[in-house]
C-alpha cells in the first residue's frame, strides 16, 4: 500500500522531528526543570508568532476556491485567535504579563524569518501549499505534547502540566488531524514535481521549528 502525502512529508521531516522532540528545551519542560524566565520569553514569541500564523490560514480563505475550504480554513483562523491563544494568555496571567508589556515585545530575529517564510509561501502558493507550510507547527507540537504527556508525573506539573495538557489534548489531536487529512485531500494526485515542491516547505517550515526551540533556550533577540 503507497504511503499517503502527508506520511511521505512526515517521513521527510524525521530527522529534524527527532531532534525536536528531544531538545533540551522541551525535555525540560517535560522534567519540569526549565527555567521560568526561559518559558516566558518563549510564550510572549510564540504568542506573536500565532498572530502571524492566523494570517497564513486568513490567505488561504483568500485563495480557495469554495465555500466548504474558504470555511475550514476561516475555523482554524478563529480555534487560534480564540483557543489555542488562550494557552498564552493563561501563563501570561499566571505569570503577572500585562497586555501592554506584550505589545512592547518585538519578534526575534528567528521568530520573523520563519513567519515571513509562510507568509510568502502563502502568497505565492495555493491551498495545498499553505496547508504544507501551516502543517509542520501544528503536527510537531501534537506529536511533542504526546510524548510528554506520556512522562510519569509531567502532565500533572504545576506549572507546565497545563501546557503538555493543551497539547497532548484530544482536541488538539483532532483539529492537527484534520489538517493532515487536508493535506492528503487536497494533495490528491500531485505530481512528483508537485509533491518535492510540498516536501521542501514542509521540510523548511520543520527546520524553523527546530530553530524556534534553538532561540527559545538561548533567549536570542
Amino acid at each position: 500500500m503507497s504511503q499517503s502525502v502527508s506520511e511521505r512529508l512526515r517521513q521527510a521531516a524525521a530527522p529534524i522531528w527527532e531532534k525536536c522532540l528531544h531538545h533540551p528545551f522541551v525535555t525540560a519542560i517535560g522534567d519540569g526543570t526549565l527555567p521560568v524566565e526561559k518559558f516566558q520569553y518563549f510564550m510572549l514569541q510564540d504568542y506573536l508568532y500565532l498572530f502571524d500564523y492566523a494570517k497564513v490560514f486568513a490567505l488561504g480563505v483568500v485563495k480557495a476556491q469554495d465555500r466548504a475550504l474558504m470555511q475550514t480554513f476561516s475555523q482554524n483562523v478563529n480555534a487560534i485567535l480564540n483557543g489555542e491563544m488562550n494557552i498564552h494568555r493563561a501563563y501570561m496571567q499566571r505569570l503577572g504579563i500585562t497586555e501592554e508589556q506584550v505589545s512592547a515585545v518585538q519578534p526575534a530575529l528567528d521568530n520573523l524569518s520563519y513567519t515571513h517564510y509562510m507568509m510568502a509561501v502563502a502568497d505565492m502558493g495555493g491551498p495545498m501549499e499553505i496547508v504544507a507550510s501551516i502543517l509542520a507547527c501544528s503536527w510537531s507540537y501534537a506529536e511533542i505534547g504526546q510524548a510528554l504527556a506520556k512522562i510519569p508525573g509531567a502532565a500533572d506539573h504545576p506549572f507546565y502540566g497545563e501546557w503538555i495538557k493543551s497539547y497532548a489534548s484530544e482536541d488538539y489531536a483532532a483539529t492537527n488531524q484534520a489538517l493532515i487529512d487536508l493535506m492528503d485531500e487536497l494533495a490528491e494526485g500531485a505530481s512528483e514535481a508537485q509533491f518535492d515542491r510540498l516536501a521542501e516547505i514542509f521540510v523548511n517550515c520543520s527546520r524553523y521549528e527546530l530553530g524556534f526551540w534553538d532561540m527559545a533556550w538561548e533567549m536570542r533577540p
